[in-house]
């Protein structure tokens, strides 16, 4: 019988889960729509009923945890708390799966799984102070100071989504205005699409996205084409989210900042103007020490290598 831990990681629209080795292999892996708009209980049967499947399947295989990395979980409490992307309220989700599975269950905020994931498995294994930022539906950091995740007293230390880096600007259904999270992630994104169009009407590649549709890899070809429009979109994203990184900067004064997630498979078209700008805001005696890296690791692996950590590790 080979033990697993199946790992979680609920996403604002979709859900990614695997079941893990003890060292580390993931033997299976697949994902489902997360439709946070409905009940939890709707979720829960949904991946209740995928797991049962491959159990039923593979019964050579002993389920002996699930870890669960999830917006607005607190670990200390085992409840996801009224996540902005999400409508599910307050959800005990470790009594929920613990009640369906009959095992061990740990949580842990989604960003924080992904720095567990790179901390453990990816490029961050020699690193003691570092932050993950997750670039999905929003905007997540998990940090790693002095080879310790912060948590801090409420489990939710680490919300550099929610920094606010305009006093006026874009609202967030965070309640606060002006959050990073609202310039750079798909949320982000789609809001400055719809600026530009505003004010660039005749432009044919911004007249081409359908903000509610906004596929990065479009944006990835324009550039890579040489569109213009699609290169100030992203210098704007990037100018943005190298102001955020400035300000944690100053306050953690960490080894790297490792972009994970969707719109870190941009690659350098998204990370190469975010060092440019990032020399411009940081104090002197931190320029050329910060580096912005991106993820090593596979979309979805760090959240779901994080979240067995919690058990395997």
């Amino acid at each position: 019988m080979k033990k697993v831990v199946l790992g979680i990681d609920i996403g604002g629209t979709n859900t990614v889960y695997g079941f893990v080795g003890q060292d580390g292999n993931i033997v299976h892996s697949d994902e489902i729509p997360t439709h946070g708009n409905k009940p939890v209980d709707n979720f829960i049967n949904r991946l209740g009923e995928k797991l049962d499947s491959f159990l039923t399947d593979n019964s050579d295989f002993k389920l002996c945890g699930i870890g669960v990395g999830a917006p607005n979980a607190n670990h200390f409490t085992g409840i996801i708390q009224d996540p902005p992307n999400l409508s599910w309220g307050d959800v005990d989700i470790v009594t929920l799966l613990h009640e369906k599975f009959n095992c061990d269950v740990s949580l842990t905020n989604d960003a924080n799984a992904a720095a567990l994931g790179e901390r453990n498995y990816g490029i961050a294994s020699d690193m003691n102070d570092f932050v993950v930022i997750t670039l999905g539906t929003g905007l997540g950091s998990g940090i790693f100071t002095g080879g310790l995740l912060l948590y801090g007293t409420n489990s939710l230390a680490g919300e550099m989504g929610h920094l606010s880096i305009a006093k006026n600007g874009r609202a967030c259904n965070c309640g606060l205005k002006g959050c990073l999270e609202m310039y750079v992630s798909a949320k982000g994104i789609k809001e400055t699409v719809i600026e530009f169009q505003k004010v660039n009407p005749d432009d044919d590649f911004l007249s081409s996205l359908e903000p509610d549709f906004i596929d990065g890899k479009m944006i990835d070809c324009a550039i890579d084409d040489g569109i213009k429009s699609a290169i100030s979109l992203y210098e704007f994203t990037a100018d943005k989210l190298a102001y955020g990184i400035a300000q944690v900067a100053t306050i953690l004064s960490p080894e790297a900042f490792i972009i994970y997630g969707g719109y870190s498979q941009a690659g350098d078209r998204l990370l190469g103007p975010t060092r440019i700008a990032l020399e411009t805001y940081l104090m002197d005696n931190l320029k050329g020490k910060i580096k912005v890296l991106q993820s090593g690791l596979p979309t979805g692996q760090a959240g779901i290598l994080g979240a067995v950590s919690l058990l395997w590790k």
